[in-house]
């Protein structure tokens, strides 16, 4: 399948075998995986695929605790080997992430992956029209609140965590959104403060080194969620994408083999084998520019140095 917003040849809506979690080279035994917004949809499809990657243990966090214990008797019955363990709780709230941490620092449980799936999205349609100024300001700092700073805060805690071994690289997967080439934006809550974070995001890739914490930030794709199935009745309106490419996509992005892509957004329907062997993209993301990094369209990136006055 072809795409306008693609930078492959082929264009993936379902999974592929270079992305497969029972690959040697993404194995994650020995691992403790950390995902927020993994009770359902796409992060319980994570969760899944980390399992299939023989990850040792996955945390999985979620507001609704009956949603929690269901998705968590699925995993248990289909993955005897991995460890899971749930825990309630609001990425939105500062007190909750503090909480969070704090239990697992109690438990002795490091945590090698952390996973940002967590999102906040109004279900009042009434922000998604044309006219951003009417959005209540109420919505917007609820939207900021777990969109940007809950995950900013979730990310500061997982990169600090007091337990972690001197040289043990960590590994940072932020589920974003295409939306951020929309134009115009869709979703002025949502886009907005998605783009936000993965801007940020970027900027801390560009501090730490990969082998400190391995950053990507990716589209998950078009997915028949919960939203969307509240937004969209006739699922035939549009051809979704499967949950498991993006599931599959997040443990190939938190592996060796994507080490190359630290501090990126990409697409989980790019091939990632074309994505490598193209050394005009390579090039390009070994150059100082901004490629696959959020910027102003039809401008390059800007060297700071050149406005010091040496």
């Amino acid at each position: 399948m072809s795409s306008p917003l693609t930078v492959t040849t082929t264009y993936h809506t379902d999974t592929y075998p270079a992305i497969s979690p029972t690959n040697p080279s993404l194995n994650q035994s020995g691992k403790t995986i950390l995902i927020t917004g993994g009770g359902s949809g796409i992060g319980f499809e994570i969760a899944r695929s980390f399992a299939k990657a023989s990850a040792t243990r996955i945390v999985i966090v979620s507001r609704r605790s009956a949603v929690l214990d269901d998705s968590a008797a699925k995993l248990r019955n289909e993955f005897e080997t991995t460890e899971f363990i749930t825990r309630q709780g609001d990425i939105g709230s500062d007190e909750s992430i503090t909480s969070l941490w704090e239990f697992l620092y109690s438990q002795n449980i490091f945590v090698h992956v952390l996973v940002l799936n967590a999102v906040y999205v109004s279900e009042d349609s009434s922000i998604h029209g044309n006219d951003t100024l009417s959005i209540e300001q109420a919505k917007l700092m609820k939207a900021m609140e777990t969109n940007f700073g809950g995950n900013f805060h979730m990310s500061a805690k997982f990169v600090k965590q007091a337990l972690r071994p001197a040289g043990q690289q960590l590994h940072l997967i932020n589920v974003s959104t295409g939306g951020i080439h929309a134009h115009p934006v869709p979703d002025a809550l949502y886009v907005t403060t998605k783009t936000a974070f993965t801007s940020l995001i970027g900027r801390i890739a560009d501090e730490r080194s990969v082998k400190d914490v391995q950053i990507i930030s990716f589209h998950p794709g078009l997915l028949y969620s919960e939203g969307a199935a509240r937004t969209f009745h006739d699922k035939s309106l549009f051809k979704w994408d499967s949950f498991e490419l993006p599931a599959n996509f997040a443990v190939w992005a938190a592996s060796p083999e994507a080490s190359w892509l630290h501090g990126r957004f990409v697409w989980a329907h790019w091939d990632v084998t074309e994505l490598k062997a193209d050394l005009r993209i390579q090039k390009l993301v070994e150059g100082k520019g901004g490629y696959l990094k959020l910027g102003v369209e039809g401008l390059g990136s800007i060297d700071a140095s050149a406005f010091l006055n040496n």
